[in-house]
């Protein structure tokens, strides 16, 4: 249940982020980085006054990259980054994030498993959060992901001590000035855990709401790819002791309201 501890000072929520950028980063997605694109516009135009939508072109051996370009040529809010070679999905991420010009920054994939207009749930809560983060209610991946993921889960949670129970999770919405506080260096999986890890580390006020979750029709996942899972786990290493060698913030002389966790 959400609760503002300070119910006289809460603001009006709103019903539109005023700018949004909509990161999608590819890899091999040929047959859904045109929906993608299309269904993150839609969303987009939902849920802001302006927004931007980043397709993030790590290195695909297939159309992806031309796919990507004609849609930019129709609509001159698509914006397409291209990595030459494959670096990895947290890399595809960090080039996003950077290249992101408004307020709010929305990170979700090109697979197509979400119904991206669940963001609508969300708009009312970044006046009280920082970082706002989807579980997935019911989760339509074959059984042995599923079994993947909940052993990562706990994994991530019990070696970062991370505030949410879904955290690979392909919805985030993030406000970009907490972004640009975060120093993020994962190249592959854990860019997730180190986001939602070094954002709690700053004080940041994050909240869980479900969303929908659809299964893959097209393209491959490469989430189980022994080198995906060996670079996962030599990486939530190397944040595990960067976090253990990093002081948390002096907390504020005011701070601000926070929830933590909220499931509905």
């Amino acid at each position: 249940m959400h609760r503002d501890p300070v119910p006289e000072l809460r603001r009006p929520s709103p019903s539109k982020l005023s700018g949004l950028s909509i990161v999608l980063p590819c890899f091999n997605e040929q047959e859904n980085v045109a929906t993608a694109v299309r269904e993150a516009t839609a969303a987009a135009e939902l849920v802001a006054d302006a927004h931007e939508v980043i397709v993030v072109d790590d290195g695909s051996s297939d159309g992806t990259l031309d796919a990507a370009l004609a849609e930019a040529v129709l609509d001159p809010r698509v914006q397409v980054v291209v990595h030459e070679v494959n670096r990895g999905y947290g890399a595809a991420l960090r080039s996003g994030m950077g290249a992101a010009r408004y307020e709010w920054i929305f990170l979700t994939d090109s697979d197509l498993q979400f119904d991206l207009r669940d963001l609508r749930l969300f708009v009312p809560l970044t006046t009280s959060h920082d970082l706002l983060m989807g579980f997935r209610m019911r989760r339509r991946d074959p059984w042995h992901r599923r079994v993947n993921a909940r052993a990562w889960n706990w994994l991530v949670r019990r070696t970062l001590h991370v505030p949410v129970g879904d955290v690979d999770c392909a919805f985030k919405l993030i406000r970009r000035d907490l972004v640009e506080q975060l120093t993020l260096t994962a190249e592959g999986a854990t860019i997730s855990p180190e986001l939602v890890a070094k954002a709690d580390h700053a004080g940041a006020r994050i909240c869980e709401l479900g969303v929908h979750h659809r299964p893959r029709v097209a393209g491959q996942q490469s989430g189980a790819n022994p080198r995906v899972v060996a670079r996962a786990m030599r990486e939530l290493r190397e944040l595990h002791g960067e976090l253990a060698r990093t002081p948390a913030p002096a907390p504020a002389p005011v701070p601000a309201p926070q929830t933590r966790p909220v499931r509905t």
